[in-house]
């Protein structure tokens, strides 16, 4: 999961939110100087990308992509579950899309003091060039795994795995529907599970 789901589906508080984004962030923090709610995002957070890694209809979605990319195709998947996410937002939540994710902008901009230098240089371009609402057009999904290939530090074939993506839009769409009501679930009883 990517940052925008990793907030929606994190605990009801602004600590858990933050957490489940410090998630990504988390070489080199000591856990013991974090707050309690914010440890829980970032427990929460680890739970459910694990769930995700492992579920039946993600496993199946890494196949659609072509033997090169197949090693990117979790990041790529990521990215393209909040585009899913935004897409189908009515279905999972009651709550106003754009509310939300203001919500989630300006809960990030208030906790920067538990946030590694990292993590505040991310959030702070996530919030000024609004990436939650970008990954409503699948361009800027194209966009956004382009500048993650940029970053691997190896020669990879990862640029241009949109194109993977719109081929098989409909089945991997599909599986996401079919997967994202089992991660909610799973997501609401940790961590009882």
């Amino acid at each position: 999961m990517n940052h925008l789901a990793h907030t929606f589906l994190a605990p009801d508080s602004a600590e858990a939110r933050v957490g489940s984004i410090l998630g990504d962030f988390t070489r080199g923090v000591d856990w013991s100087d974090l707050p309690a709610p914010v440890l829980d995002g970032v427990r929460h957070h680890l739970a459910v990308d694990t769930f995700t890694d492992q579920h039946p209809q993600v496993l199946a979605s890494k196949q659609l992509f072509s033997k090169q990319r197949r090693r990117f195709a979790g990041v790529a998947l990521d990215i393209l579950y909040d585009h899913f996410l935004l897409r189908h937002w009515h279905r999972y939540s009651d709550f106003e899309q754009t509310a939300f994710i203001h919500t989630v902008y300006r809960e990030l901009s208030a906790h920067e003091p538990v946030m590694p230098p990292a993590m505040i240089k991310v959030t702070r371009r996530m919030v000024e060039h609004d990436w939650f609402s970008a990954y409503q057009e699948l361009d800027n999904i194209g966009f956004a795994l382009d500048r993650v290939a940029e970053r691997i530090r190896f020669p990879n074939q990862f640029t241009g795995i949109i194109d993977e993506i719109r081929e098989n839009e409909c089945e991997l769409e599909a599986n996401f529907l079919q997967f994202f009501p089992e991660l909610q679930t799973f997501a609401r009883q940790f961590p009882d599970t």
